[in-house]
């Protein structure tokens, strides 16, 4: 069998990032990690405050939502865009997690009233309204969910209508975690949200120039034990490969060994030219995502 499959790739260009995660604090700082100048570990998640939603709002407002914004913001801040001219995708394996265990206890209770934050709040697409709330966004939004291909399946959308539609678009990948029992069954550690600014054109913002494209290789891992853990346990980790070779400047795994630390550097499978280089992200058995990186 071919090891990839022909097809016409989806071009898109990138203008902003943004990360937050376990012992990653914003796009400036993960960057670093990925580079291999910053150690990695597990340190508690830190978000900044909802600021963006009025003060009755953001009262109402959980981990969801509060991780979702400040990875939108801080991909939006570094694109230098207005966020209510921007299209959006928002994707997430469980959306809310925390409200969804709430809910069930409630229903599971005597008393089987659900609260109508609670139920408000359930809906998948809830950060997408609180987003337009937050910035006057009247652009197209889409919410989904793929399992462990959130990351994925969210970037193939957003890339899709960048090229379909000619819009500047927004991603927003997430994951929360349940509390047990529930997370006994999908037992997700760590909450961990990264937001990417695409655009149909090259700018003078313009990062990075992704080509996307379905193959059957093997998705790319990661070398350093711990960050490769993480890409495991959490869907929107998925994103780290490619995170690694946008914070490396499109360099290669073998590039990168020679300046960087070990624990930076990915699997041999990412292969590179000094102009692009090319990971492929974890989606489905047989259908992964090549992604080829350009400068």
């Amino acid at each position: 069998m071919s090891s990839s499959r022909p097809s016409h790739p989806l071009l898109v260009h990138v203008e902003g990032v943004g990360v937050f995660g376990p012992g990653l604090s914003g796009w400036a700082h993960a960057s670093a990690v990925l580079r291999g100048e910053q150690g990695w570990s597990a340190a508690p998640l830190q978000l900044p405050a909802p600021e963006a939603l009025p003060p009755a709002e953001r009262r109402r407002v959980g981990l969801a939502l509060k991780l979702s914004m400040a990875v939108g913001f801080d991909a939006v801040r570094q694109a230098d865009r207005d966020p209510a001219s921007l299209a959006t995708v928002f994707s997430s394996t469980g959306g809310d997690c925390d409200n969804c265990h709430q809910i069930l206890e409630t229903l599971a209770s005597e008393d089987r009233a659900v609260s109508p934050t609670r139920f408000h709040n359930s809906v998948h697409n809830m950060p997408a309204g609180y987003w337009s709330i937050a910035t006057a966004c009247m652009a197209s939004s889409t919410s989904l969910c793929a399992h462990d291909a959130t990351f994925t399946a969210g970037l193939l959308e957003a890339a899709t209508q960048v090229v379909c539609h000619g819009q500047e678009t927004l991603l927003v990948a997430f994951d929360t975690f349940y509390p047990e029992p529930l997370r006994a069954h999908r037992p997700i550690p760590h909450a961990m949200g990264v937001g990417l600014v695409l655009t149909p054109e090259r700018t003078a913002r313009t990062l990075a120039s992704l080509a996307l494209s379905l193959t059957d290789q093997a998705p790319d891992v990661l070398a350093d034990p711990a960050l490769e853990g993480l890409r495991q346990a959490v869907p929107a980790a998925r994103a780290l490969p490619l995170l690694r070779l946008l914070a490396m400047g499109h360099q290669s795994a073998s590039d990168a060994s020679a300046g960087a630390a070990a624990a930076s550097a990915s699997s041999s499978s990412a292969t590179a030219s000094s102009a692009s280089a090319q990971v492929v992200l974890e989606q489905f058995d047989g259908a992964h995502l090549a992604v080829e990186v350009r400068s």
